[in-house]
């Protein structure tokens, strides 16, 4: 494979790109800004999220992934031309492989249209691998035996619930709730308790500053800037774990509940498995404090917690980029 190989995470919060000997090179939010008029990709990532709200006549913010698939095809090939444009350093006349992880709820259709795509714009060859598949390849278990393994991926958009055993998905689940669900139940508590609003970069960064799953984990807090609905005005409130928890309750239950559904439709030898190896918990979501106890309360099984878990699918595919005969196996199309 070349130097410049790719490894690809089209995730609905943030895209990550990993490069071959390299690591990552892109780790930007998954957001872009469109020329309405000739449909074409003007800023991507940071920059972009920071106008949300802010832009001019004829610039539209888009998120090409939305609840785990994709929503605008036509800008996942500029896209694509953009990460490999990032990756070329020098002369390469030989042209890259991607590994591309992709949410477990799109089609046959939109697998197809995004190697099509990635063809298209100068790859060599695109292997497009399922991400809870990929999450597991990049949390370090060898998938390749006969020994069951319980990922809990939690991303922007969606959850993917995989038992994964010999280099394939055995039960698997997925479902929307996820990060980008609880930002918007964050934004509406704030509203009914404090009759106060914020936007939704200020309820993810709640939630990632202070946000908490479990009762009994510490209480911060942190004052941010939105609207006060009784005068109009901009203000200020102090926002505490508490407030975050109670919000994002009901999706953290919903959540433990699918993962208990797939648990009892795991055969039984798999599930003794699961018991013993635990359960993996990957995504940004991951990192939210008290998660891991708040699994091991609900379901009796040890819990774990990926190193960076946010990092998992992206660490996942320079894996793959490494091992042509694993990839071979597990990739889908």
């Amino acid at each position: 494979m070349a130097k410049h190989d790719l490894g690809i995470d089209l995730g609905t919060a943030t895209f990550i790109v990993y490069k071959k000997n390299e690591g990552v090179i892109i780790n930007e939010p998954s957001v872009v800004a469109v020329d309405k008029l000739t449909n074409t990709i003007t800023g991507f990532g940071s920059e972009v999220k920071a106008m949300v709200g802010k832009t001019p006549y004829g610039i539209e913010i888009i998120r090409p992934m939305q609840d785990g698939v994709i929503a605008y095809p036509s800008l996942i090939e500029q896209l694509l031309r953009y990460f490999i444009k990032q990756a070329k350093t020098g002369f390469f006349p030989s042209k890259p492989n991607l590994v591309i992880g992709i949410p477990a709820r799109t089609t046959d259709v939109e697998r197809r249209a995004v190697k099509d795509a990635a063809e298209k714009v100068g790859a060599n060859k695109a292997y497009l691998v399922l991400e809870p598949i990929i999450a597991a390849i990049g949390i370090g278990l060898d998938i390749t035996k006969p020994n069951g393994h319980l990922i809990v991926d939690i991303g922007g958009g969606t959850t993917d619930i995989a038992v994964i055993s010999l280099s394939g998905s055995v039960v698997s689940e997925s479902i929307k709730f996820a990060g980008e669900i609880m930002d918007q139940e964050i934004i509406k508590y704030v509203k009914r308790k404090y009759k106060f609003l914020i936007g939704e970069s200020t309820a993810e960064y709640l939630k990632k500053e202070i946000g908490k799953a479990h009762r009994d984990i510490e209480t911060l807090e942190l004052e941010v800037r939105g609207q006060d609905l009784a005068t109009g005005m901009p203000s200020s409130r102090v926002i505490n774990s508490d407030d975050i928890y109670e919000a994002i309750e009901d999706v953290l239950n919903d959540i433990i509940q699918k993962t208990k559904n797939v648990l009892e439709i795991t055969p039984p030898e798999l599930s003794a498995d699961i018991l013993k190896n635990g359960i993996y918990l990957a995504g940004g979501v991951a990192k939210l404090r008290g998660l891991a106890q708040l699994f091991e309360e609900k379901t009796g099984v040890t819990t774990n917690v990926a190193e960076e878990p946010q990092l998992c699918v992206a660490r996942g595919a320079g894996i793959l980029l490494e091992n042509p005969e694993l990839l071979s196996k597990v990739a889908v199309i």
